[in-house]
């Protein structure tokens, strides 16, 4: 029967549940590891994994500073105790290895200085050996008994548990960082354009870029995007998909302008100043959404400062969709606002949404910023729109998102 007092305290420690990544997977198990060392009164403890006829240890945990085995360490399985305690050549519990005709005769006994052992196989819920989960110290013990295999194989399965969770992660990680390399080896980002109508000179004034995945299944462009970060390859995606919609800008006309977006991050650490090089500014807008946090506002304007003075305009996006809008506004010194389409769509039947519009467009021409409505899909709310002052409009009612070859020659006239 296993120690209540430790079974309490390894219970304690463990939530499967809130295990979110392979960091904490590990940390978990070299506490387990080092709790169940110290329970068993060993000098080693490790895990072990089988990759095809190595035995690996993945993580130890050691009395001594001076590890007898590291992390990464291999050798072969068939000179391990681990292959042959999961195939039950070994029993579980070895309380003298001198005195059994199989280790006696290993060179890893002499070679980590086994005393006596105890160990189990960590099975995955699939039934496949994971590899083992063993303490060991320099010198026999009688005293291993059958509770203390019975404390072991406890342990064992929660370790599985963990584990199996980290190899889920591992594979979905693989899979996912596999999936954006790809598109990134065979630059498979469309870019789509969507118009922006201007009610002044009643014309097309711009389109702002959007990234299209062409894969199956589908998955939205922020699932992309997100992933990306996820797999550390967050900036080379954003970037090739600035490349990809500038590169089209000569088809268009010279009075519109192309917007894209960016993260704060990659215009901090000058990526999308690289991306923009030999690009005439002046018909570029960056759009950064007031979503993305910016811990250092002053940091930020001096890495647009020389971009700007190229004539790069910034607009702030998805205003008005329940952040801190003005602040945002204000420190980034704005051209551009672009309100949400959660404050545009049905303005024209939700008296709150067009108050707050109007406080917004009020606040635009107090401080000369020109004001753009997104997400514009009925002609009520056009002229909702158009009442409150607002500059410019997009949105479905304008024109969806198209391939450039359609783009450049959309025209709409209202």
């Amino acid at each position: 029967m296993i120690n209540n007092s430790i079974d309490g305290a390894i219970q304690g420690l463990i939530s499967i549940k809130d295990i979110n990544n392979s960091d904490s997977v590990n940390n978990m198990l070299n506490k387990i590891l080092s709790i169940v060392r110290k329970h068993l009164d060993m000098e080693v403890a490790f895990i072990s994994k089988f990759i095809n006829k190595d035995r690996v240890f993945k993580i130890v945990d050691s009395k001594n500073e001076m590890l007898p085995i590291n992390v990464g360490d291999s050798d072969p399985i068939e000179e391990s105790y681990c292959a042959k305690i999961v195939d039950n050549v070994l029993p579980n519990i070895i309380h003298n290895t001198k005195e059994n005709d199989i280790t006696s005769k290993l060179a890893i006994t002499d070679k980590l200085s086994i005393g006596s052992y105890i160990g189990v196989p960590i099975k995955l819920s699939t039934g496949e050996i994971y590899g083992t989960f063993c303490c060991y110290k320099q010198t026999p013990d009688e005293t291993l008994n059958q509770q203390d295999l019975s404390f072991l194989n406890a342990i064992a399965d929660i370790a599985s548990e963990l584990i199996e969770k980290n190899v889920k992660t591992e594979f979905s990680y693989n899979k996912m960082k596999a999936k954006i390399t790809s598109v990134l080896e065979q630059n498979k980002i469309n870019i789509h354009y969507q118009p922006i109508f201007n009610f002044h000179s009643n014309k097309i004034i711009g389109y702002e870029s959007l990234s299209r995945f062409n894969t199956i299944p589908y998955e939205s462009p922020d699932i992309w995007f997100a992933d990306a970060s996820q797999v550390n390859l967050g900036e080379e995606l954003e970037i090739l998909a600035i490349k990809s919609a500038i590169k089209g800008i000569d088809e268009f006309n010279l009075d519109t302008y192309i917007a894209i977006n960016s993260s704060p991050a990659y215009v901090l650490n000058g990526a999308v100043a690289r991306a923009l090089q030999g690009v005439n500014l002046e018909r570029i807008i960056l759009e950064i959404t007031e979503h993305a946090p910016i811990e250092n506002y002053p940091d930020f304007r001096k890495a647009l400062e020389p971009l700007r003075k190229q004539g790069l305009r910034i607009a702030i996006d998805d205003v008005g969709s329940g952040y801190s809008s003005f602040q945002h506004v204000l420190e980034l010194e704005a051209d551009i606002i672009k309100l949400d389409i959660t404050l545009t769509q049905n303005i024209n039947f939700s008296h709150k949404k067009y108050l707050l519009a109007k406080a917004l467009c009020a606040f635009s021409k107090a401080i000369n910023c020109s004001i753009i409505a997104e997400g514009v899909e009925t002609l009520e709310e056009l002229n909702s729109l158009r009442e409150l002052g607002v500059d410019s409009v997009q949105g479905y009612l304008l024109g969806r998102p198209m391939p450039i070859k359609d783009a450049v020659s959309y025209v709409k006239v209202f």
